[in-house]
């Protein structure tokens, strides 16, 4: 194998090392982004429905209003 073509390999293997490290420091900072969304999401469900039990327990339906 020529001197030329050797290099040529280890460059190219130190450029794909590099794009993987970034790569990974991508999908890392998105992982830690979809946690932090989903306990977000999960909050905000949390909230939705005890405002929904609130407002159903605060109505009552049948009775009637006091001016009747």
């Amino acid at each position: 194998m020529s001197e030329e073509r050797l290099i040529e390999i280890e460059s190219r293997l130190a450029y794909q090392d590099h794009t993987l490290n970034e790569l990974n420091d991508v999908v890392t900072q998105q992982q830690a982004t979809i946690m932090k969304l989903e306990r977000l999401c999960l909050s905000m469900a949390e909230r939705v429905s005890s405002l929904q039990e609130a407002f159903s327990e605060g109505e009552n339906g049948d009775e009637k209003p006091p001016h009747y």
